[in-house]
């Protein structure tokens, strides 16, 4: 194995990586060589790369040095049966979905997740359960989603995975899931590596909800990856709520290929965490694809969130939208960093961008850097960004009828984000995230 010491000026050394050898031994599936082989291969990849340091244009907003210099250990250990009661007790679960996958720092809780019926069309395993019962599927499954290439967090995601779920819908399936992720307080300081991995057959639709959640403030690093696969005129409609600890870190990058006339909605809400970057790469490689990229972002205190957005137009008549909120308070910092690529045979393209950033104070920082790189020549594309205070007349319009200053500060910020929530188009999914947008206001007027 190579040495583990970054390249100079490209990046910064995490210190746990170095005990990578001692580590693999107690992760799921060290039993099979292809898998042992991979992980092999992911740490050399990630010991080349090395953490990102703000010289990889990717990265130039983030400074993750703090994240380098922190020793982080092993799954966190607890009280489980404890743990399990506050699950229950706090995160009742989202009516609209049949199904519920309960993680508890990385690991899937099967007592309290649910078994999807094998008539619906869909095999939703658990990926430790798979590397131990079905690692033939596995395999199969794994080669059929995107390639995790040139990311240095990924492949440290690939040497380091221990359990997320593996989906799979057959031709014309439906599933609504919902994938609870609860961090709990414990020992050190630990390090999770989820890895959600997707196919989704012909024709077939499914929602799923992801929710990141902690009980209490703890400090950890989630670095969760997801993969997905959509054949011809598939439907995936994914939502999220970041809504980690407030010490915690969290680095998600999400890969999406899409074939013909299939369909991706991708909606983030990211409330929690010190630092946390939402990273989604989508091809469109099948004429008439589209995908739908938004978010929203509430920022407090010194909290940063990066969205880093790469769509890549590869095929003819394909849409893409990518359009982000952010409201920034105190010295908060958001980062919305998104490419379109529109390729030479991508003829008839249409692809937007739009990041809107609401200003709280004066020490609040927004970076948006929205691109077009275009080779077409008969395309519909367009980019914006725009930061603002608070509307001065609004302002003055609802304190003329008696309503007082930080009840009008509060209408106004939740009508800017809450005609963003539009962009959902699954009701429940809206209803959560909209909770969560209430519940981040609320706590503004406390």
């Amino acid at each position: 194995m190579p040495s583990l010491a970054p390249r100079p000026g490209r990046s910064i050394a995490l210190p746990y990586a170095a005990g990578f050898d001692a580590l693999r031994t107690d992760l799921p599936g060290g039993n099979l060589p292809w898998l042992s082989s991979a992980r092999t291969s992911a740490i050399e990849h990630f010991a080349e790369l090395g953490l990102p340091s703000q010289k990889v244009e990717e990265w130039k907003y983030s400074n993750l040095s703090a994240l380098a210099k922190t020793e982080f250990t092993g799954p966190a250990q607890n009280d489980a049966d404890a743990v399990r009661a506050q699950v229950v007790a706090r995160f009742a679960k989202q009516s609209a979905q049949r199904y519920r996958l309960v993680f508890i720092n990385g690991m899937l809780d099967k007592s309290l997740s649910d078994q999807v019926d094998p008539s619906d069309g869909a095999r939703v395993l658990g990926l430790a359960e798979a590397m131990a019962g079905d690692a033939d599927f596995l395999k199969e499954h794994l080669a059929a989603t995107p390639p995790l290439n040139g990311q240095a967090l990924a492949s440290l995601n690939s040497a380091f995975m221990s359990d997320g779920c593996v989906i799979q819908l057959q031709a014309d399936a439906e599933l609504a899931l919902e994938l609870l992720f609860v961090a709990a307080p414990g020992t050190g300081i630990p390090a999770y590596h989820p890895r959600i991995s997707i196919a989704a057959g012909a024709n077939s639709r499914a929602v799923i909800q992801e929710r990141h959640v902690a009980l209490g403030d703890c400090e950890y690093w989630s670095n969760p990856v997801t993969a997905i696969n959509l054949d011809r005129g598939a439907r995936v409609r994914h939502y999220k709520l970041q809504n980690e600890s407030p010490s915690a870190w969290q680095t998600a990058l999400t890969k999406a290929r899409l074939a013909g006339e299939a369909e991706y909605e991708n909606f983030i809400v990211s409330t929690g965490g010190r630092f946390a970057r939402n990273e989604i790469e989508v091809a469109l490689e099948g004429a008439g694809a589209s995908c739908t990229l938004g978010g929203s972002f509430m920022l407090v205190g010194s909290q940063q969130v990066d969205n880093r957005l790469y769509v890549d137009h590869a095929a003819p008549d394909c849409v893409s939208r990518q359009v982000y909120k952010g409201v920034l308070d105190e010295k908060a910092h958001g980062v919305f960093q998104a490419k379109t690529l529109v390729q030479r045979d991508a003829q008839k393209s249409d692809g937007q961008q739009l990041s809107r950033a609401l200003m709280l104070s004066p020490d609040a920082v927004m970076d948006a850097k929205p691109e077009l790189e275009i080779y077409a020549d008969d395309v519909k594309c367009s980019h914006g960004a725009t930061v603002g205070e608070l509307d001065d007349e609004q302002m003055f319009y609802l304190r003329a009828r008696g309503i007082d200053e930080a009840t009008a500060r509060g209408l106004l910020i939740a009508a800017f984000l809450n005609e963003h929530l539009d962009l959902v188009t699954d009701e429940s999914a809206r209803e959560m995230l909209g909770g969560a947008v209430s519940e981040w206001l609320g706590g503004m007027e406390a």
